[in-house]
């Protein structure tokens, strides 16, 4: 039926027309429609319909290959999410149409004060937090999240729940999490809107030295109380220097802040010299940490003895260095100061991991306050930030580990041609969610922050970008100015210093990554209160923790109790306890374990010395004492009640029933897929009192057969008479050595020097 058929209802001869022409083969008259009219009258409408025959029949096939396996329809998808990301949408904002906002809904609305102490809490106030209350002309805003104690409250701190930041009315707020610190967004514009001219950005675990932040930081630039003064900082005179880790300058060379690139960990060496920068401009000023300063999850597990607080000091004597145009470093949430010229650089990016977003705002703000003229100093340590021994999540920082060198590479050679600060920091947000560095959230995000800033009254700073691209003076002999850093005790390092730290850092990343998830537990049959915080600190660097076990119990060393004649049986507490471990290594402290050997072994295997004829031996029951009858029997009576798979196993590995095999069990390795059956035989036990020594054998075979065991510990070096730790004994090429006592710190330098040599 032809389309204009359907336009009105035809009449008695158009019926009889339609049913003769049927009758005559669709003869048509001349009468007829004339197509090629139709056609170019109704175009519009054909070009419709097959718009929409071909959409739909894209959709079906789609729909339908994918439900057959295919990936059309999931490329599909991906092409159009890549294209969302890689060409965000630019927001569009009328500078000069942002309202006021003006705090009509807080208790504070009239409060004013130039210093403000900005901080996110989620716990109750904690003392370094109450100390910060106490710094006299500074006020203290506290941030909550979902996380916060709903009764929380600190005299002398302002305190901003979620349902008040609700009520402030900023734009910002549509685009934070609940449970984050990245709230502090709010704290920034709050503390801007009432008066502030500096904001010190700090967390609640760190006391401020003095209880001064004047003493410490550059608090006034301009004024009677500036310090009108020339600082040291660093040559510009190599281009392709892009970032500097500032510790080194305050007289701890292996250690690295949270974001440099790993990379440059191994930069080790101090300057050949510096140059001067007249003060006044230093609108960003980051202090140092002592105690646990800000450092990454790769040097917190690499470094660290797990149950003993990091307390690393720096060089308080050290001068504060600042940076030049094309150079920065990590900045970070924690103890740094913005003056109001840099208050646009406070914010916190989204879309990017918790771990991650100081850092990268760090980098992102450098670059942008070099447009105004601007520049980061560091300052000598300025607070005692204390370790809570918690975990530090890699993934969480994994936008660092991945993008951070990438992205100062690329803000190093960002160029812009807009003629406002805040149009240059916009479309610097746009071209960085362009290239991945963070998502479109953030751009918007960036739009709203920006217009905030504007509403609480907050004026853009000048541009002095000519200074960028401007050829850099060249460096006289009289403008060099020498420093040479101090170096202070690496004792978070486990070995001395030496010209191969570059070398161990790599090591040790390695070494984590393989052991990072394997528990050590060790026996220490020597006085602990010598030796307990050494063997954490030679081996906690490299295992998810350390846990010692010894005669007697030390609360304050976190020694737990255990008798090493029945050991095994203290064991399945310690793996309900660390449930996500990947495997449990038991070691005496009488062997030494050389853990780089140990790289290749199959951490899903049972390991054990079943090799060494010196350590696993088989006894004759007959023509001994009593005790290796006793034990033999029962031996027997606990296989007698083993499981069918154990009970099988073990007597597949054990013909000789008038023999008793005996294995000193100074080393061992149960994978998380045995600790099961491990905790079954210890149960199987229960009261009867199988020495350690037989135990553990009859364990390992009745868990698997011998030829299944990883021949990790085969070739370990095996003495049975105690040695006097000679040199000569010791080998870097075998998994283990055994005897080797380790009672005193001379005994632990020895050791170390032979593993360095």
């Amino acid at each position: 039926m032809f389309v204009q058929d359907r336009i009105g209802p035809p009449d008695e001869d158009s019926k009889l027309h339609n049913h003769q022409s049927r009758n005559k083969s669709f003869s048509i008259s001349s009468k007829n429609l004339d197509f090629a009219a139709w056609v170019s009258e109704n175009l519009y409408k054909i070009l419709t319909i097959l718009l929409l025959i071909t959409t739909v029949a894209a959709l079906f096939y789609l729909r339908n290959y994918s439900a057959a396996g295919g990936d059309a329809a999931a490329l599909f998808c991906l092409q159009s999410t890549q294209s969302h990301s890689i060409h965000p949408k630019f927001p569009q904002i009328n500078w000069n149409s942002i309202d006021r906002i003006v705090d009509k809904t807080t208790p504070f609305s009239s409060f004013r004060s130039e210093k403000w102490i900005v901080v996110s809490v989620s716990d109750y106030p904690s003392d370094s937090l109450k100390k910060l209350t106490k710094i006299k002309g500074w006020q203290v805003l506290a941030i909550g999240n979902s996380k916060t104690p709903k009764d929380w409250q600190l005299k002398g701190a302002i305190y901003l729940p979620l349902e008040m930041q609700a009520e402030l009315g900023f734009r910002v707020i549509d685009f934070l999490p609940y449970d984050s610190y990245v709230r502090k967004t709010i704290g920034y514009l709050f503390a801007i809107q009432h008066g502030a001219q500096k904001i010190y950005d700090v967390d609640d675990r760190g006391d401020v030295i003095d209880n001064d932040l004047a003493k410490h930081f550059d608090v006034e630039l301009t004024g009677e109380g500036a310090r009108q003064e020339v600082i040291l900082q660093y040559s510009h005179e190599n281009p392709n220097r892009t970032i500097v880790n500032p510790y080194i300058h305050f007289g701890q060379r292996s250690v690295w802040p949270r974001g440099l690139p790993l990379e440059n960990v191994g930069d080790l060496g101090h300057e050949e010299f510096y140059t001067e920068v007249f003060g006044g401009k230093q609108f960003i000023q980051q202090g140092i940490s002592n105690g646990l300063p800000d450092v990454d999850s790769v040097f917190y597990f690499t470094r660290k003895p797990t149950l003993e607080p990091f307390d690393i000091r720096f060089d308080d004597r050290a001068p504060k260095v600042a940076l030049p145009q094309g150079t920065m470093v990590p900045v970070n949430s924690f103890n740094t100061i913005f003056h109001s010229s840099a208050f646009w650089g406070l914010m916190l990016p989204v879309s990017v991991s918790t771990m991650a977003s100081d850092v990268l705002r760090g980098y992102w703000a450098q670059r942008l306050l070099w447009e105004v003229g601007g520049y980061v100093v560091v300052y000598p340590p300025t607070v005692h930030r204390y370790d809570r021994i918690e975990a530090y999540p890699f993934s969480e920082e994994k936008d660092l580990h991945v993008n951070v060198g990438r992205l100062i590479n690329f803000l190093v050679g960002w160029r812009s041609n807009k003629h406002r600060l805040f149009e240059k920091i916009l479309e610097l947000s746009y071209v960085m969610a362009e290239e991945g560095f963070w998502t479109e959230k953030d751009l918007q995000f960036t739009a709203a922050w920006l217009q905030d800033l504007l509403a609480v009254g907050y004026q853009q700073p000048r541009l002095m970008s000519l200074e960028i691209d401007r050829p850099r003076a060249n460096i006289g002999h009289g403008d060099r100015k020498e420093f040479v850093p101090q170096k202070l005790p690496s004792v978070h390092l486990g070995v001395e210093e030496i010209g191969t730290v570059n070398y161990e850092i790599g090591n040790l990343i390695r070494w984590r990554k393989n052991f990072g998830n394997v528990v050590l537990i060790m026996f220490c049959s020597g006085p602990v209160e010598r030796t307990a915080l050494e063997w954490r600190l030679l081996y906690g660097r490299i295992f998810k923790t350390v846990i010692i076990l010894s005669g007697e119990k030390n609360v304050d060393l976190a020694v737990e109790e255990g008798r090493l004649d029945y050991v095994y049986k203290y064991l399945p507490k310690l793996f309900d306890r660390y449930a996500s471990a990947e495997g449990f290594l038991f070691l005496q402290d009488d062997t030494i374990l050389n853990y780089w050997n140990l790289i290749q072994a199959d951490k899903s295997k049972l390991w054990i010395t079943n090799k060494v004829s010196k350590s696993w031996t088989t006894v004759s029951i007959s023509g001994n004492s009593d005790w290796f009858p006793k034990q033999a029997e029962m031996v027997k009576k606990v296989v007698a009640t083993m499981p069918a798979h154990l009970q099988v196993n073990f007597k597949e590995s054990v013909k000789d029933h008038q023999s008793l095999t005996i294995c000193n069990s100074e080393v061992f390795y149960v994978p998380r897929h045995f600790v099961p059956d491990f905790i079954d035989l210890v149960n199987l036990v229960g009261d009867v009192d199988i020495h350690h020594n037989v135990a553990i054998p009859m364990f390992f075979l009745a868990m698997d057969l011998p030829q299944n065991f990883d021949s990790v510990f085969n070739s370990m070096r095996y003495k049975q008479k105690i040695q006097s730790n000679s040199t000569s004994f010791y080998s870097p090429e075998v998994p283990a050595i055994h005897p080797w006592n380790v009672s005193t710190e001379q005994d632990f330098i020895k050791l170390i020097r032979i593993w360095q040599q």
